[in-house]
């Protein structure tokens, strides 16, 4: 995955499309690295059209990365995800679709990964349904050279099965916690990106 924000025009609509989900998956994954961090905040946040959807919500992200420093992302990143127990916020999608973690939702994820012949990397400690595991497997139906998995009936399927039904909710519990910054924002253009991403789908019936 690159460290690049999503927002070269030159860009064709599949790459920006993998590239965001590349960029989703490593910033749900962990807090911004340096190198992240400083691209996110030297990044342009004019689209090319005016009044482009994405716009907004990714104008406030930038805006809430040059505010704060790693210190303060890393401790927003405990506060709202880690810490010993229950987390204020879950990231898995079990939690939302069943109320519980490692339910029925991720044997039935690993199903549909297998189909495509993809498993979760033995260094990665998270069960399948992360919602930075569930993007990076997007990006991967977007980038990926197989045409078999990577096309877009795969493509709709899996977010429809793995990321529509709970991804919102997800985003909505982040928006509300009272130490959201950075990850408010996150939130918020995850939130518009799905709804992009729900639309076009829904163009192919």
């Amino acid at each position: 995955m690159s460290d690049r924000p999503p927002v070269s025009s030159a860009l064709d609509e599949e790459t920006a499309r993998a590239e965001v989900y590349g960029l989703l998956a490593q910033l749900w994954y962990a807090p911004p690295t340096a190198d992240m961090l400083q691209a996110i905040r030297l990044a342009p946040t004019e689209a090319p059209a005016a009044g482009a959807f994405l716009e907004e919500p990714w104008r406030a992200l930038v805006g809430s990365a040059r505010e704060l420093d790693q210190a303060a992302l890393r401790a927003e990143h405990d506060a709202l995800f880690g810490g010993v127990g229950k987390p204020d916020v879950s990231l898995f999608g079990s939690q939302y679709l069943t109320g519980f973690l490692n339910e029925r939702p991720v044997a039935q994820l690993r199903d549909d990964l297998r189909s495509f012949g993809l498993t979760r990397d033995d260094a990665m400690p998270e069960t399948e349904d992360h919602i930075a595991f569930v993007c990076e497997v997007m990006r991967y139906l977007i980038a990926g050279e197989d045409v078999e998995v990577a096309n877009l009936t795969r493509q709709r399927e899996f977010f429809t099965r793995h990321l529509q039904p709970w991804a919102t909710q997800m985003c909505e519990a982040v928006e509300a916690h009272p130490r959201a910054k950075f990850y408010a924002g996150l939130a918020s253009f995850t939130r518009a990106f799905l709804q992009v991403e729900q639309q076009g789908f829904d163009l192919l019936d």
